[in-house]
């Protein structure tokens, strides 16, 4: 083996690290730009939550069957379910989100009829374990996979913009003068892919070629593939209502071209 070869090989051997470290610190550094976003949601959301009394917790959402309350207990509980998976991604010792669905609900429910502080110092606690769980990950260990509600597996990196996206469209839910237009224009694009995502690949859902002009005025286009048989239905509009359609909390009639009904949310 000539001199040429051996230098060939052991540097390949040292790219390969380099370039895992690399890919390492990239989603490192996206998850933790995200985690300074959900902590600016959470004060937006926490500033709606402490204007809440104990009439207008119990009140309904805009989410059939849920009050404020439900919602609100909803979004501390996924904080917690959160947490769970990235303890699992910095110590490799499976945690699920929930111990079941059964549990989950039974949780919600349980926590939505306390006392509006009550409700409130609870998500304020969640959220505050969430910020500390995602400050003790290392580079590495945002690239754990852990496992979703329905076993999908995906890296812990993916987590920061997940609580991101229920903090943005619940709040929404919460009916308390915010709705998808107030989200901030850069995160829309990435609360589209991510509303988009959901939808893709379910059987009971339509084909559809969605075009959607950005706050900025620059137009992106996804192709959400369902199984349903037919040809896809162009769509177009603004982002707002393309959001409130695709979450299901939006009819579609601001949009454009041939809008057809999308299956349930969930």
């Amino acid at each position: 083996m000539t001199g040429s070869s051996i230098s060939s090989k052991a540097s390949v051997r040292h790219t390969v690290p380099e370039q895992r470290r690399a890919h390492e610190r990239s989603a490192a550094a996206e998850a933790r730009r995200c985690l300074a976003d959900v902590r600016a949601a959470t004060e937006r959301l926490d500033q709606a939550v402490g204007e809440l009394d104990d009439r207008r917790m119990h009140q309904p959402s805009l989410l059939p069957g849920w009050t404020r309350g439900h919602v609100i207990t909803h979004l501390a509980r996924n904080a917690d379910a959160f947490v769970n998976l990235l303890t699992w991604a910095r110590t490799g010792v499976e945690h699920p989100m929930y111990q079941s669905n059964a549990d989950r609900d039974a949780d919600i429910e349980e926590g939505a009829h306390r006392l509006a502080q009550v409700v409130h110092e609870d998500l304020r606690a969640a959220s505050d374990r969430f910020a500390d769980a995602g400050e003790r990950l290392t580079d590495s260990q945002w690239l754990a996979s852990v496992a979703g509600r329905g076993s999908t597996v995906f890296p812990a990196a993916n987590i920061p913009s997940m609580r991101l996206f229920e903090l943005w469209v619940h709040l929404v839910d919460l009916d308390v003068d915010f709705g998808f237009a107030d989200i901030p224009d850069e995160q829309v694009e990435a609360m589209l892919g991510s509303a988009v995502s959901r939808l893709v690949g379910r059987p009971d859902g339509p084909s559809v070629h969605l075009t959607v002009t950005l706050p900025d005025g620059e137009e992106r286009v996804w192709d959400l593939v369902g199984g349903l048989e037919g040809e896809p239905h162009p769509v177009s509009g603004k982002a707002a209502p393309v959001l409130a359609w695709l979450t299901g909390r939006g009819d579609g009639q601001q949009l454009d071209g041939d809008v057809p009904v999308l299956p349930a949310w969930g």
